[in-house]
């Protein structure tokens, strides 16, 4: 006899949760097991978070999905802890050790790191790292002992600062643009001190406009019943928080959702975020509604991203 509970249906949520990646899980792992206790019909991440790093990986479900992206692009903040003295065949703890140096170095010398990384600067991807290359990623080949030519990126580095150091532990904050390898950029501070270096450990604390205020651990999620899970859902505009604001009146909304440009009083902005009245807003509901994002030029309120009234409607839906 089959003993094993009813599969439960899923529910259409539309919104985010901010989760605390734990150490060790992939970010596909963490969002496949929040969607199971979310009981969510669609779901998706904003970017790879490597199994050895934590933190903020923000989690979109239903609507929410079409602004992943407005996250995978957004500046980036970490905070990175390096051995000093050791390089290591894959730039952090988990990789067998290549060179061992003494470690001489003083604020100065640390400080002048840290200015000779900022900017713009290029990177090579690691090798171990979920680049991918003919369908597969890099860190598979390097397992196979393989070796594959990386071209270099420009990526920027906004601010390095420095948190602490002891011995041969270093630790900063990092904000950086999109695509930034925080072992690349430990293993180049170290060559710039002379003694080498490998990533040790590595939070992300920010990504866009979201931060790890409000976000919520997997371990957390899995102890709470489901109506408090639902409490962590934020709106799906949480992902734009940091967007300037346009608020459309009921015709114009209606126009703008069908693809429409709008002629509009406001200055240029390459990515604004837009909304429309809710028109069950006599009803305690929120008085405005997220009807996508958009950019302004020359007077004209483009639409780049649209939800569908569906989607607009999911918006307003109370989760059940």
């Amino acid at each position: 006899m089959n003993t094993r509970p009813p599969r439960q249906p899923r529910r259409a949520l539309h919104g985010v949760i901010l989760l605390d990646k734990p150490l060790g899980l992939s970010s596909n792992d963490a969002l496949q097991k929040v969607r199971r206790l979310m009981r969510a019909e669609k779901a998706g991440h904003t970017g790879t978070l490597d199994p050895l790093a934590t933190g903020l990986l923000p989690l979109c479900f239903g609507a929410a999905t079409k602004f992943s992206q407005v996250s995978l692009d957004a500046d980036k903040c970490y905070r990175a802890t390096l051995k000093l003295g050791q390089t290591t065949t894959t730039g952090d703890g988990e990789g067998q050790i290549l060179q061992e140096r003494p470690v001489q170095v003083d604020d100065a010398a640390i400080a002048r790191a840290c200015t000779a990384m900022t900017g713009e600067i290029d990177q090579v991807p690691p090798m171990h790292s979920a680049l991918k290359h003919e369908g597969r990623a890099l860190y598979e080949y390097a397992r196979e002992g393989i070796e594959i030519e990386r071209p270099s990126r420009r990526i920027t580095i906004h601010a390095i600062d420095i948190v602490g150091w002891q011995g041969d532990s270093l630790t900063v904050d990092v904000r950086c643009s999109k695509g930034t390898y925080i072992r690349t950029l430990a293993e180049s501070i170290g060559e710039h001190l002379g003694c080498g270096a490998h990533l040790q450990g590595l939070r992300r604390t920010a990504s866009g406009g979201t931060t790890l205020d409000g976000a919520v651990t997997l371990e957390a999620l899995q102890a709470m019943t489901e109506a408090e899970r639902d409490t962590h859902l934020q709106a799906a505009d949480v992902l734009l928080s940091d967007w300037p604001a346009v608020v459309l009146d009921e015709s114009e909304a209606g126009r703008f959702l069908t693809g429409l440009r709008r002629r509009v009083k406001l200055d240029d902005a390459p990515q604004v975020r837009v909304y429309g009245p809710n028109p069950s807003a006599a009803n305690g509901q929120l008085p405005r509604v997220l009807l996508g994002s958009a950019h302004i030029k020359a007077g004209e309120l483009i639409p780049t991203r649209l939800l569908s009234p569906a989607e607009v409607q999911g918006l307003l839906t109370p989760v059940l």
